[in-house]
């Protein structure tokens, strides 16, 4: 019988790697986002060409989904009107816990160059936020970039505890 001995020392230390339950959760929690696409206006474009086969979304375990039951992350993409306001609401209540948001562009963020009756000044004036990503629009690098931050986000949350109430402004 052939008898093996190896010295950890020389190999870079022991094949062992010691984390806890909620680490090893929340990395795969983090590593496997499905996304609900809300493109509301030109940002979508952008978003759209996130997910195509040049900047690739799937890489990062984030799966656009057409079922907000499905979905914990939500893209807001563009203008948000007052008379879409109630929907957007109605998708976020529809997705299981635990949920985030990333509002795209300048429009999702501030309502933009339209400070009009019809435009909701702000998504987070309706639905918590998470990532607020600037720009008219912003492009692919910056969706990946913000999902990115999103997901070492997720790796620092408590997943078991209960999550702190997100502020509306």
């Amino acid at each position: 019988m052939a008898l093996h001995k190896v010295d950890y020392a020389k190999e870079n230390g022991l094949p062992i790697v010691l984390t806890t339950v909620d680490k090893l959760i929340q990395w795969g929690r983090s590593n496997s986002l499905w996304a609900v696409s809300y493109g509301l206006a030109c940002c979508a474009i952008e978003m759209m060409a996130t997910g195509a086969g040049r900047f690739d979304f799937d890489r990062f375990g984030t799966i656009f989904r057409a079922s907000a039951k499905h979905a914990e992350v939500m893209i807001v993409a563009g203008t948000l009107t007052k008379k879409h306001a109630e929907f957007t609401r109605r998708i976020y209540d529809s997705m299981p816990e635990p949920k985030w948001v990333i509002s795209m562009g300048s429009c999702a963020n501030t309502g933009g160059m339209f400070n009009t009756y019809s435009t909701v000044q702000g998504v987070d004036r309706i639905i918590p936020v998470d990532i607020y990503l600037p720009g008219c629009a912003p492009r692919p690098e910056t969706l990946q970039y913000a999902l990115m931050i999103l997901q070492k986000k997720i790796r620092k949350e408590i997943p078991r505890r209960k999550q702190k109430a997100k502020r509306l402004v």
